[in-house]
């Protein structure tokens, strides 16, 4: 009997690929191990060698989300007015990845029929992620910008308001011509906001 094939990182990084385009086309539901397999030329065997269980890879695509969410907040200059940029980060990094990967985006943040355990594999790469962000408020709170709310606060606020816009973009209530115009006007405004005591509002 052969000895058993074992899988390099390339290989994991091409099964992640195939199984991220399967969840654009069809939703998480579409990933499965054959599937994956069968679009990546390979094996299932290669899949469970790899990631364990079809439940390690769709964590897998849960950790991609919040990698590329870190590296492209924290990959924007930091600029002398640190709310633009926290714009920019909502609309040129969240809502970039919302549209250009929605198979990543379901999965690592509109994650609400998904296993807890499956969760439970992605929370590092979220937290870190998140780190980054509140890195960006804390640069706020220096400056003065969040006036008596504290960095977590407002980062939870933040979120909050990008995860509805996204959902409005997705239903079409935001059209694509006017959608970005209307999320940079929506953070805009709510980081304006925060600069105001909670004692003067």
């Amino acid at each position: 009997m052969g000895r058993p094939k074992t899988y390099d990182q390339a290989a994991g990084v091409a099964l992640v690929d195939a199984a991220e385009a399967l969840a654009d086309a069809g939703g998480p539901g579409a990933v499965s191990v054959r599937a994956v397999a069968e679009r990546s030329g390979t094996t299932t065997r290669a899949v469970y060698s790899v990631f364990g269980s079809k439940a390690g890879l769709v964590a897998a695509l849960g950790v991609r989300m919040f990698e590329l969410l870190g590296e492209g907040v924290a990959a924007l200059p930091e600029t002398d007015d640190p709310a633009a940029d926290l714009v920019e980060a909502g609309v040129g990094v969240f809502r970039h990845l919302s549209v250009a990967r929605p198979g990543l985006f379901e999965i690592g943040v509109a994650n609400l029929t998904l296993d807890r355990a499956i969760v439970a594999e992605f929370v590092p790469a979220a937290l870190e992620a998140w780190q980054i962000l509140e890195s960006r408020f804390q640069r706020l709170k220096d400056a003065g910008g969040l006036s008596d709310r504290s960095v977590s606060t407002a980062s939870r606020q933040f979120d909050a308001l990008c995860e509805g816009l996204v959902t409005m973009e997705r239903r079409g209530v935001l059209t694509p011509e006017t959608a970005e115009g209307e999320w940079r006007d929506a953070l805009s405004t709510l980081l304006a906001g925060m600069a105001v005591a909670a004692t003067t509002r």
